[in-house]
């Protein structure tokens, strides 16, 4: 399935700080501002595809 972009967090108030560098913070504000959508909303988004998609642990011990 293909990561899309959408408003699903649009309530998210935990606030916490996280640090990106400079390269991949660039292309996540482009994606956002292209998407018409906030950077903290495609960052929720983003780390919910992954975990979604995760491989399960033990796939991964193989």
């Amino acid at each position: 399935m293909m990561f899309k972009v959408d408003n699903e967090f649009k309530g998210a108030n935990t606030s916490r700080t996280i640090r990106f560098t400079e390269p991949l913070f660039e292309r996540l504000n482009e994606v956002a501002q292209k998407n018409h959508i906030s950077f903290n909303l495609l960052v929720l988004q983003c780390c919910k595809y992954a975990l979604d998609h995760k491989v399960p642990e033990e796939e991964m011990k193989n």
